[in-house]
């Protein structure tokens, strides 16, 4: 198998490297052209031309910055967290620990759920919570049998006798 991101990463440092070649072998044409284009040159005042061209795009940068930052935050929230899969996680699992879309969720086996698999699984849900409610209404009962026999052990069965004024 072919490791893509392997090929991409050589790919760009390949890139780079005919960039940098490039601007080497033509620097004076390049750097001619970079002074005009941001603005470091042919203008009244020394930058003039940056801070009232190139210059005043910083904060803009700053601010598509923010926001690819924050989609970038929403969408590592809500997608499948299976390493590399980038579908939206709909479908918790192993308790609500993990949100994982239909290929990735152990329950569908890599097809989208049909209505008799949401179905069946509901019922064993319904039974599963019957289950743990059962048993703790049983240890409910347990412990209530248990309690005034353990307040006849202690003695505490009577009621208490109180003084006033310690008398």
């Amino acid at each position: 198998m072919v490791k893509w991101r392997v090929v991409i990463a050589v790919g760009l440092i390949c890139a780079v490297a005919v960039l940098l070649a490039l601007w080497v072998t033509h620097s004076r044409q390049m750097g001619s052209w970079l002074q005009v284009h941001t603005g470091t040159i042919n203008e009244a005042g020394p930058y003039y031309g940056f801070w009232s061209g190139f210059g005043s795009d910083i904060e803009e940068f700053g601010v598509l910055g923010a926001i690819t930052a924050g989609v970038y935050s929403l969408i590592k929230k809500y997608n499948c967290h299976e390493p590399g899969c980038w579908r939206i996680g709909q479908h918790p699992a192993a308790g609500g620990q993990f949100l994982l879309c239909y290929r990735h969720h152990p329950d569908y086996q890599g097809k989208k759920p049909t209505h008799e698999l949401i179905q069946r699984l509901h019922r064993e849900h319904l039974k599963r919570e019957a289950a743990i409610h059962g048993k703790l209404d049983e240890i409910h009962q347990r412990l209530q049998a248990q309690s005034p026999a353990a307040h006849r052990e202690n003695g505490s069965d009577s009621t208490p006798t109180t003084t006033v004024g310690g008398q």
